[in-house]
Parts: structure tokens; C-alpha cells; sequence
């Protein structure tokens, strides 16, 4: 239910810093600036005519000499000022791992990090870690025994054909429920088993899942992985897409555990939702009803030895990170370099502080908001979102196709909008979790336990709205609708997005866009589902809506002409929500800075206006390079468009940036005023 700023590929920890072309300056916290006044001149393109490619004459000069490191598939501002968290975060733990004095959450992480750098220890066991489990998968005689470990999925490495997870109800904000929704799959997408252009990936998929087997000595192996993929296939062609997911309203089916096992026959629910913890519920929510049905039909027809193999293979490559060199190298081979094109894999220790934070993420969180978070920032940052939801209840007021009790829905909502910065007030309690520092594996499985317990107690309790979903020292932010909240981290209030030393209009076109954009994000397609309460409900007019649907197509066409890679478009259906908060955080932005003028002119700086800077500040934050097989995995698999389309199509559909770089008819962005697209 919640709406990422960057993507999964921007929010994980990155690379050492790699600004070839930035002039830096020290601020007193230790973090970057960007000199002489937040934005990087040097990293432009001048050569590019603004109306042509404003994100290479922003970026261009950057982009060029920039080079991805070889251990990741892509790099830009976010992965570079993930790298300076991820730095941070070693520094914290390497400092907990040898404090003799160290107690409590800080010897937990501590623990944690010593195991998972005990490579030594991991080559010695090899498969022992896992033989309890695998044991448990080939004492599977029945098709019930299997349910039951796919029930399991949530609490140790078992994989299953469907999800479940514990949520704010959609129709009850104030409460929990169950969710129950499709899975099973192992590429990316639904796409990397029903698309040609994908064949090959496919192919060497299969290769991976017989390679694991084999690791395992398990029976059979290339037939199997065969039979797995074949298997998925058939998943595959009965999922639904990422674009249909994004109907809030088609994917809320509640039933109870005996209409879902007449609706879906063939799988035992009853063993699989009583192994997940959830078998005396009442009520559950079911998201792709039309798919379960037949994911359902794909496990009863298939044969036991094959669900036999395609649950081992499943543990295997969850737990692979975690074992003997060679199950870390294979699932490097495929997951990293042969999916995303990945050269190098990533030093243990970055891949420690990821698996730290996975497990134990608000632990590391609290350390490092003690040690990296002034609250300066996080005072600057409510007066910037101030001025940002200020401007937007002028917008909602000023739009034409809106009628008035719409509008005032929609102003209530944004007005009972909650805004969360750099850190929660309450933070989580991990006392009861036990870490090893010898024991790797059982240690990542009783994490896991950990968290499902966690979201298992809240069943029956009210809606806790203290809790974050995104540790601190996360770079990205989101909006949550069924808790009409907006979130930012502490980690991402820094340069390039913000930095208090910085002139005000790059600061508003940076952390001041993504403020706007998840705002905006509230009042997307799918956000404008749910009232200011949280809860899903048609608060809208009919008339308003068919307004809103007409322009959101206008966009989604307009994405949808776009090729990054010759032959692959982007799927404006899939990214619709991202563009439409693109668009409306960056006109945000630009209303914003003016209220924050207080009628005071716009100071020149470098011979660039006011206006002109707060495009530079948001064109700045989204360059970056991908590669090709990252790119064509984020256009199946993503919702948020490429970087270039985040600057280039967004741009094109605001006045401002007209006026402010005299954009005219001719130039290749330009579009008539009637065909530019106005929701907000």
C-alpha cells in the first residue's frame, strides 16, 4: 500500500561516493554541500539546449564522465548519498561488534554483523545450515504437508504460491486484517516467462534453479528446474499485472477462510493459514481474486515431487546470501550479473550492514539518528512542507475541472494529512530477539519470526500510527494512504536534496519536489481512493472522477510514446501514480519557494533565476546511469519511470518552466498549452 519516492533500486544501501565532477564543502554535521550555492554548474551540459533535453543540460557533463561502480547496476544521487549512509552504518556497527561495553540492541547488531562477516565460518558449514529444512521439505508426503510449509513462508526461508501479510484495513483504518494475495514467482515480473525478449533470461533461470539444486543434492535436478519453470510459467500467465495491482479497489475482496477455499479449490488453506498464524481469523482480504483461483488449479495439477523441488529450490535461494561460497557466488551470477548486469559483486561488509538493517533496521536507525541527525533539519524540514501544502490547497482551490464538495473533501484531506520526519518518536523494541554471532543462518530466520510476530500481535490491537515502515537511514521517502501520512527519513534530508546551507530554490526543487510528489501522491490515481481518514472510499464525485481519468490517460500516453531501449516502452498504466507525483511535486515546489519569498524577489546566483534553480535542483537529484539490464528490468518491474523521463516529462507539463528557460514552439519538448497535461 505505500508509495516509494525512488524505488527499491534507489532505497538500498550503494557505492562509495563518486561526485568526479562536484566541488564540496563541509557542513558542520559532516555531510556534503555541494558548492557555491547547491547545485553543481560543472556537471551541466551547455551545449544542450534546455527546450531539447533539459535533463542532459542539466546533468549531461556528470552523466558522461560518470562511471557505474562494478559491484552495482546502476548509480546516481540516491545510491551516492545511500553510500554515505551505508558508510555511516558500517562504522556503527563495526564500533558495536568489538565494544566489549556494548549491551542491549547495540550488542544485538553487534552479534549480528560479527556473524554475517564470519565468512570463514560459512565456507566451513556449506548446506549443514539448511539440512533441517530440507529434511522437513522431502518428509512432505502430502499436498497438505506442503501448504503447511508455505505457510511458514513469513517466519523462516519456506517459499509459497501466495502471500499473507498483516495490514491497516483498507475500509477500517482503525483496525487490522489479513491480506491475501498472489506469489511464487522467481524472476522479476510476470513478463520474464510470457515475453520473447526475455527468453534468454529465461533460459538462464532455469540453468540457476538446477545449479542450486545440485548444490543441494537434490534428486533429478535439470529435470526439476525444467518442471519449476514450466511451473511458474503457468503462475505467471495467471498473475496479475503490476498495473492492475494498483486498483486499490479491485484488489480489496474481504472473505472469509471458507468462501476463499470455495473460490480457490485445490490448495489447502486451512494447513496454510493456520502455519502463518492467521488461521482463527474471520476475515481476510483477498487482493487478485480472479488469479488465486487459478495459482490454486497450478498447485493441485502439479505432481508432489515437483512442489517438493520448487520449495527447496525457493529456500535455497533465500538463504543462498547467507551459506558457502559457492551458493553465494551462483545467486550472484544470476540475480545480480546475468538479470541486472551487475560486473562485481559487493564487498561482505555492504552486504552486512544491508542484512543488519534488514533484520534489526530501527536498532541501527537509533544510532544513527544520535549520531548523524541534528534537529535543525528537522525543523527547516516541517516549515518546507508547510509552504508545500500550503501551495497545494491553493491549487485544489484554483482547478477548474473540480466541483466544490469535492474540493472540500480534498482540502480536508490534506489538512488531516500526517507528516513524519528524520525518525519515529517510539522505537521498536528487539529485546526479545536472540543473535548469535556464530550462527548466521538461525539467526536470519529468527529475525524473520521476529518481524512476523511483530505484525501477527497486531491483530485485535487498535492501529498503532506511531510505527514507520522506512528506517531513518533509508534515502527515500513514501505516503502511506490508509494512514494518510507522508514520510521522511533522516538519511534523505541531506545534499543534494537538502542541505541548510544551500540556496532556498534548490533546496524546494530537491526535498521540496519530494515532499510534493508524496503529497501528491495522496491524490494519484490510487491515492484519491482513500478520505483524509484513511479509509478507501468514494469521496469523489462521479463527474470529477471521469475529469481526473482523462487527464491521467493524457499522461500515461504521453509516457507510454517514450523508448528508452529500442522495442521497450515505458508502461504509463504501471508508472502512472510516480508520474503523476512527479508532476504534481515539482509544481509544488515552484509555488512553494515563491510563498517562501514572502514577496521578496528572487536573488540571481550565477546568472540563474529563481525559477530556473528550482528546475536545476530537481533535474539534479534524479541523474544517474543504469544499466542496460537494470533498464529493462525496471521498465517490466518498476513503478517509477527512468530518470530521464522523471525530468524531461515532467517539465514539459509545466508553465513555469516555459517562462522561466523561454521555451518556444520548435523545441523537441515543447507542447502546446492544450495538450499539456493540468491535474493539479
Amino acid at each position: 500500500m505505500k508509495r516509494l519516492l525512488g524505488g527499491a533500486a534507489a532505497a538500498v544501501a550503494a557505492v562509495a561516493m563518486g561526485f568526479a565532477s562536484l566541488s564540496w564543502a563541509d557542513d558542520p554535521r559532516g555531510a556534503p554541500s555541494i558548492l557555491p550555492w547547491g547545485f553543481d554548474l560543472a556537471g551541466r551540459d551547455t551545449a544542450i539546449a534546455p527546450g531539447a533535453d533539459f535533463y542532459g543540460y542539466a546533468n549531461g557533463t556528470y552523466v558522461k564522465n560518470l562511471v557505474i561502480p562494478p559491484d552495482r547496476a546502476r548509480y546516481g544521487e540516491f545510491d551516492a548519498l545511500a553510500a554515505l549512509s551505508e558508510q555511516r552504518v558500517h562504522a556503527l556497527l563495526e564500533h558495536a561488534a568489538h565494544d566489549p561495553n556494548a549491551s542491549g540492541d547495540e550488542a544485538r547488531i553487534g552479534a549480528y554483523y560479527r556473524a554475517f562477516m564470519d565468512e570463514d565460518r560459512a565456507n566451513a558449514l556449506g548446506v549443514k545450515p539448511l539440512a533441517p529444512i530440507l529434511a522437513q521439505i522431502r518428509a512432505a508426503k502430502t499436498r497438505a504437508d506442503l501448504a503447511r510449509l508455505m505457510g511458514h513462508a513469513n517466519d523462516t526461508f519456506f517459499h509459497g504460491f501466495f502471500g499473507v501479510d498483516v495490514e491497516v484495513d483498507a475500509k477500517d483504518p482503525t483496525r487490522y486484517a489479513v491480506f491475501i494475495g498472489q506469489d511464487g514467482l522467481g524472476l522479476p515480473d510476470r513478463d520474464y516467462y510470457l515475453q520473447p525478449q526475455f527468453a534468454d533470461k529465461k533460459a538462464k533461470y532455469q540453468a540457476y534453479v538446477a545449479q542450486m539444486l545440485s548444490l543441494v543434492n537434490w534428486p533429478n535436478a535439470q529435470a526439476e528446474a525444467k518442471a519449476i519453470v514450466d511451473m511458474e510459467t503457468q503462475i505467471a500467465q495467471a498473475s496479475w499485472s503490476i498495473a492492475e495491482d494498483r486498483d486499490p479497489t479491485k484488489t480489496y475482496n474481504p472473505m472469509t477462510p471458507a468462501q476463499l477455499a470455495a473460490a480457490a479449490p485445490g490448495f489447502d488453506w486451512t494447513s496454510f493459514l493456520g502455519a502463518a498464524g492467521v488461521g482463527r481469523q474471520g476475515r481476510l482480504v483477498v487482493a487478485e481474486n480472479t488469479a488465486l483461483p487459478k495459482i490454486a488449479k497450478v498447485f493441485a495439477a502439479a505432481p508432489l515431487k515437483d512442489l517438493r523441488a520448487w520449495e527447496a529450490f525457493g529456500v535455497v535461494d533465500s538463504a543462498a546470501p547467507f551459506l558457502s561460497k559457492p551458493f553465494v557466488d551462483a545467486q550472484f551470477a544470476f540475480r545480480s550479473k546475468a538479470l541486472s548486469g551487475q560486473p562485481e559483486m559487493r564487498p561482505r561488509w555492504k552486504r552486512a550492514v544491508a542484512a543488519v538493517n534488514q533484520a534489526m533496521g530501527f536498532a541501527v536507525g537509533r544510532e544513527y539518528v544520535a549520531a548523524y541527525f541534528p534537529p535543525a533539519s528537522k525543523v527547516d524540514a516541517l516549515q518546507m512542507i508547510h509552504n508545500i501544502h500550503a501551495a497545494f490547497a491553493e491549487r485544489i482551490r484554483r482547478v477548474t475541472w473540480m466541483s466544490d464538495a469535492t474540493k472540500q473533501r480534498a482540502l480536508q484531506k490534506l489538512a488531516m494529512m500526517t507528516v513524519k520526519i528524520g525518525y519515529p518518536d517510539k522505537w521498536r523494541d528487539y529485546s526479545t530477539l536472540v543473535v548469535s554471532p556464530d550462527n548466521l543462518v538461525g539467526d536470519v530466520a529468527r529475525a524473520a519470526a521476529f518481524e512476523w510476530r511483530r505484525r501477527l500481535n497486531h491483530l485485535g490491537k487498535p492501529v498503532d500510527r506511531t510505527e514507520w515502515e522506512m528506517t531513518p537511514q533509508t534515502v527515500n521517502a513514501y505516503y502511506n494512504p490508509t494512514r494518510n501520512e507522508i514520510v521522511f527519513p533522516a538519511a534523505i534530508l541531506q545534499p543534494p536534496f537538502f542541505d541548510p546551507n544551500a540556496d532556498p530554490a534548490v533546496n524546494y526543487g530537491g526535498i521540496g519536489g519530494v515532499m510534493g510528489h508524496e503529497t501528491t501522491h495522496g491524490f494519484d490515481d490510487e491515492g484519491r481512493h482513500f478520505d483524509g481518514s484513511g479509509a478507501l472510499a468514494e469521496w469523489w464525485t462521479p463527474e470529477d472522477a471521469a475529469k481526473f481519468e482523462a487527464q491521467t490517460k493524457r499522461l500515461g500516453a504521453q509516457y507510454s510514446a517514450v523508448e528508452p531501449i529500442p522495442g521497450q516502452h515505458i508502461k504509463g498504466d504501471q508508472t502512472m501514480g510516480e508520474n503523476i507525483a512527479d508532476l504534481g511535486g515539482l509544481l509544488l515546489a515552484v509555488d512553494a519557494y515563491h510563498r517562501s519569498l514572502d514577496g521578496k524577489p528572487a536573488p540571481v546566483l550565477s546568472g540563474l533565476t529563481g525559477d530556473q534553480r528550482v528546475f536545476l535542483g530537481w533535474a539534479q537529484v534524479w541523474r544517474g546511469k543504469i544499466r542496460p539490464d537494470a533498464l529493462r528490468q525496471q521498465l517490466v518491474s518498476d513503478p517509477h519511470s527512468p530518470e530521464t523521463a522523471r525530468v524531461n516529462q515532467v517539465v514539459r507539463n509545466v508553465d513555469a518552466w516555459y517562462s522561466a528557460w523561454r521555451i518556444e514552439p520548435g523545441d523537441p519538448l515543447y507542447l502546446p498549452p492544450d495538450q499539456r497535461v493540468r491535474i493539479w
